[in-house]
């Protein structure tokens, strides 16, 4: 999809944080305070990117989760804008941007001791959660 398509695709909230690395409002996402079980997945493309199962309530506004559905979905890039040192988090098979990645999430010992402990912060706008009956 190029951006063309994606511009018709998503809402203008959507293709700024996307496509130009915005952020939304904290506690103003659709999904901050969800718990329904389900996938989530990204809003351009439809990779799934995070399971209800990993979802947590990190008192942060943003939806947060301890570790991707499907790491192959997943892309961990180096983000020093904002005079910050992060981690950003980008769908892999359509390059958007989704959130940052930090390490003061809880531990869950279903992960390897090197994944433990990783809060994934994501923007509502980027999901669309694929409810589990």
């Amino acid at each position: 999809m190029n951006e063309e398509e994606l511009k018709k695709k998503l809402t203008p909230e959507q293709y700024k944080v996307m496509r130009e690395k915005g952020t939304e409002a904290s506690f103003s996402g659709k999904y901050a305070q969800e718990h329904a079980r389900g996938m989530y997945k990204c809003v351009a493309c439809g990779a799934e990117l995070f399971s209800s199962d990993a979802k947590f309530d990190s008192g942060t506004g943003w939806p947060s989760f301890t570790a991707p559905a499907n790491l192959k979905n997943i892309e961990l890039r180096e983000d020093t804008s904002s005079g910050m040192s992060r981690t950003e988090v980008i769908c892999k098979n359509c390059g958007s941007h989704l959130g940052h990645v930090f390490d003061d999430g809880p531990i869950d010992r279903r992960l390897p001791a090197g994944r433990q402990g990783k809060r994934y912060c994501i923007n509502s706008v980027c999901l669309e959660l694929e409810k589990k009956h």
